[in-house]
């Protein structure tokens, strides 16, 4: 039986971690996917614990999927997204996504803000069921504390940036956002090196070569901050993920307002203004 049968859909729960030891839960599971399945390297203290953690999973919310039909033995949540709002920012600490971009425009926008990051799921879970599973409850989440952007990072794998020209290549010329939003790497990992025109790609090909969560974040309509970051310690080349939520496109939005019963837009002077500045978007 898979995540996609019927029987085991409904015994797939989505919540946010209610107690220490689900956090630590999560924590393991970032630890088996990042460093056992990636390649990430670990410190001394993670790899004895075998928990992927830092200082900010203190102050953030744990979004995680359960399932129950898993024996507790063998470690029952499958994914977990870290959630940090603007709000429980610590004072003197900047965000997680600030040691690699630039995000000044987005503390700026006047945004009420959510750092998305720590996202992965067991292989035999990534399916399209569970991926629309943790979307919708990112947006009761963002109905829930009126979220005004989303924003985090996203990686692809492998740290060659000549690798993975074409990819980058591809976010820039289709997926850049308005200069006002618009983080930038730093450093950048693209210095020095000359990106395909834009003439040259074959948009369709390349979206379909990209990690499963940045395609998913493109699908909603999220846009990729300029330049890239390379992280060696995990192994990765990160993106910047823009979000607006409202520049979710209005399949997706009706969709999830369907299905969390709730309305997502605030009436913000960030939303007003936005519209006002990008009557296209």
């Amino acid at each position: 039986m898979t995540p996609e049968d019927d029987d085991q859909q409904d015994q797939i729960v989505l919540r946010l971690a209610q107690t220490e030891d689900e956090v630590r839960a999560a924590q393991h599971l970032r630890y088996v996917v990042f460093y056992e399945e990636f390649g990430a390297k670990a410190s001394d203290e993670v790899r004895a614990q075998k928990r992927d953690f830092d200082e900010y999973d203190a102050y953030a919310d744990h979004l995680i999927i359960i399932d129950e039909a898993r024996k507790p033995e063998d470690g029952q949540i499958v994914g977990t997204y870290r959630l940090f709002r603007q709000e429980r920012l610590p004072a003197g600490k900047e965000f997680y996504t600030s040691h690699e971009f630039n995000i000044e425009p987005l503390l700026k926008s006047g945004a009420k803000l959510l750092e998305l990051g720590r996202s992965c799921v067991l292989p035999e879970y990534r399916t399209k069921h569970i991926m629309q599973k943790l979307w919708e409850g990112i947006a009761d989440y963002l109905a829930t504390h009126q979220i005004d952007l989303m924003f985090g990072c996203a990686s692809l794998q492998g740290t060659s940036p000549e690798a993975a020209l074409g990819q980058l290549a591809y976010l820039k010329h289709f997926h850049e956002p308005p200069e006002s939003l618009c983080p930038v790497a730093s450093p950048n990992c693209l210095d020095g090196l000359t990106l395909p025109d834009k003439d040259s790609i074959n948009a369709k090909r390349v979206f379909v070569s990209l990690p499963p969560l940045i395609k998913g974040y493109l699908r909603v309509g999220a846009y990729i901050g300029s330049g890239a970051y390379l992280d060696t310690d995990f192994n990765c080349i990160d993106v910047c993920i823009v979000l607006p939520t409202n520049q979710v496109t209005a399949k997706y939005m009706k969709h999830f307002e369907r299905k969390i019963q709730k309305e997502i837009l605030s009436d913000s002077s960030f939303n007003q203004t936005y519209r006002k500045e990008n009557p296209e978007s």
